[in-house]
């Protein structure tokens, strides 16, 4: 059994409403896919620092504040994660694609129209139920 991999995940959401996702490039562990921001929780540091480094080095966001969202675990054949997930509503900047990857600002009704990695499904459940309940109706 190979080490878990702890990851900060950033759930980005803009004045619009819509959620900030990124393709994963093709040649990385579920490559093709598209995914809430993060990275890796190097040694030493926190969720909150790593997700601050991740979100700056990845799509140029400087994050102000962040809120718990959900953490889980999840077992691939070939590798593990633990994903700490942080809602941010709370960031300057542009959001921009610093490694050459695909970005996209989508509804979070549209989230069910894109391809996740199997552990982004308990996350992609929650944000619908919650934008469900809080949609006027």
């Amino acid at each position: 059994m190979t080490k878990r991999v702890h990851v900060a995940v950033g759930i980005i959401v803009n004045q619009a409403q819509q959620v900030l996702l990124a393709k994963r490039p093709d040649h990385l562990h579920q490559g093709g896919k598209w995914e809430f921001p993060g990275g890796k929780v190097e040694t030493g540091e926190s969720v909150t620092q790593a997700l601050m480094r991740e979100l700056k080095e990845e799509v140029a966001l400087e994050v102000t504040s962040s809120e718990p969202f959900m953490a889980l675990s999840y077992d691939y054949p070939d590798k593990q994660v633990l994903l700490d997930i942080h809602t941010v509503i709370h960031f300057t900047g542009e959001a921009q694609g610093l490694e050459g990857q695909q970005i996209a600002w989508v509804e979070k009704h549209d989230l069910i129209n894109y391809d996740f990695p199997d552990a982004n499904k308990p996350i992609l459940d929650k944000i619908l139920e919650n934008a469900e309940r809080t949609s006027p109706c």
